[in-house]
């Protein structure tokens, strides 16, 4: 991503955003692990989306007027020479417009001042804030201690969600993205590889996970796009699992739900595989149904189709399926095999924080997620592959990591790479 891109990001916002108003967007704080060490900081998406601007406590602040003329400032991090030697250099002024675009800078230390002098302007009536929450429970992130001050002291201006408004721009994804999406692919599928490769009885989770992040850590230093989902046997029935402490044994599946990043996009690929290097008759059979359900998907997603279909027509097909192979008693019943739906859209975030869609429009990118789910049979997997949407169809961005039966034993039996 270059500096226009998020340039140009700001000020689709800003057309979007009300006459008279004020936008304060915060890059985030770290969070403490314990004692005196805290997680790696991760830099709010919205923020990245807008600024390009990776460092904690920054703060956008920009004044659009009844002209509809905006201007905007960043407030960074001061200079401290002796916190510097300790944890890094921080983000200089010159660094800060050369990355974003924008064209004043100052130091956090001046935000709450300039904020008070066009607060008691009377001047505006609005302030965008992102105030997103997951769940009602989550800590409170800068955003939503500042509107509970905002309240308290300046009453009249009227409070907006800008959360809301950014993620209608991060719905339809831009060509640099989308070209950053596929070089993610390209990492992606090495890492699977590798771990179809290394695969064998006896290979624990923690071995697969070390062959998956030693590939991802030849290209740079970000790691998986997000925590790694690496399970065997039992285990595969945890949809979202990260213990990594099993085992795979003869016969047993390895069920992977991975991605890489390029350039802050994201992508989300599931493979499944037995870990011996050859599908049974069983695991077959299941496997087939997921891989014609999302052929079938990849064949009918196109601009126009609601996207609500997308996740039920997945159902329909492969109960179809699941019925013809005498697996599944009748139709409404595949809840029993398909425990989630898969359709969540990727980007900036692997659950990419998107306005959802009623129906679905060119450039946008979702994953199409078959997971088969049999416990009886000990079998358990997903195919999970990433959809970018065209102007009469759709592309499988990551159908360059096999997929099919036969590319899988191929590439496990082309040649043993040795446990990390």
């Amino acid at each position: 991503m270059n500096r226009e891109f998020y340039q140009g990001n700001r000020q689709r916002l800003y057309r979007k955003m009300k006459e008279n108003s004020l936008l304060v967007l915060f890059s985030g704080t770290e969070v403490r692990k314990t004692a005196d060490e805290f997680y790696p900081f991760y830099t709010n998406r919205n923020f990245l989306y807008l600024t390009g601007l990776e460092s904690r406590e920054l703060v956008l602040l920009a004044k659009k007027d009844g002209e509809g003329e905006v201007e905007e400032k960043i407030f960074l991090l001061p200079p401290d020479l002796l916190k510097e030697r300790w944890t890094g250099a921080r983000i200089r002024p010159e660094e800060a417009l050369a990355l974003s675009g924008i064209q004043d800078a100052g130091y956090v230390e001046e935000f709450e001042e300039e904020l008070h002098r066009l607060a008691a302007a009377g001047n505006y009536q609005y302030l965008y804030l992102d105030l997103y929450k997951e769940e009602p429970s989550d800590r409170d992130e800068p955003a939503h201690l500042l509107s509970r001050r905002i309240r308290e002291v300046y009453p009249y201006l009227r409070m907006e969600n800008a959360n809301m408004l950014i993620r209608e721009l991060r719905t339809i994804k831009q060509p640099c993205e989308i070209e950053a999406m596929k070089e993610a692919e390209k990492i992606t599928c090495e890492g699977i590889t590798a771990m179809m490769r290394a695969s064998k009885p006896g290979m624990y989770e923690y071995q697969y996970k070390a062959v998956f992040d030693y590939v991802l850590g030849q290209y740079g230093p970000w790691g998986p796009a997000f925590p790694s989902i690496i399970s065997a046997g039992k285990n595969n029935f945890c949809i979202h699992y990260y213990a990594y402490r099993g085992q795979a044994l003869d016969g047993d599946m390895v069920l992977n739900d991975v991605g890489a990043w390029h350039d802050h996009l994201m992508n989300d690929v599931s493979r499944g595989w037995p870990c011996n290097g050859k599908f049974n008759e069983r695991q077959r059979l299941l496997y087939e149904c997921a891989l014609q359900t999302s052929d079938h998907m990849f064949r009918v997603i196109k601009p126009g189709m609601p996207m609500k279909e997308v996740d039920a027509e997945a159902r329909r097909y492969n109960a179809g399926l699941l019925v013809d192979a005498g697996v599944l008693d009748k139709v409404e019943n595949i809840g029993t095999y398909m425990w989630h739906g898969g359709a969540h859209h990727v980007g900036f975030d692997v659950h990419d924080a998107v306005k959802r869609p009623e129906i679905i429009e060119p450039g946008m990118v979702f994953c199409v997620d078959i997971g088969i789910y049999h416990e009886d049979w000990g079998i358990g997997f997903r195919l999970e592959d990433n959809c970018l949407v065209t102007k009469d169809g759709c592309e499988n961005l990551s159908a360059i990591t096999p997929r099919t039966i036969p590319e899988i034993e191929d590439m496990m039996w082309k040649g043993f790479v040795p446990v990390i």
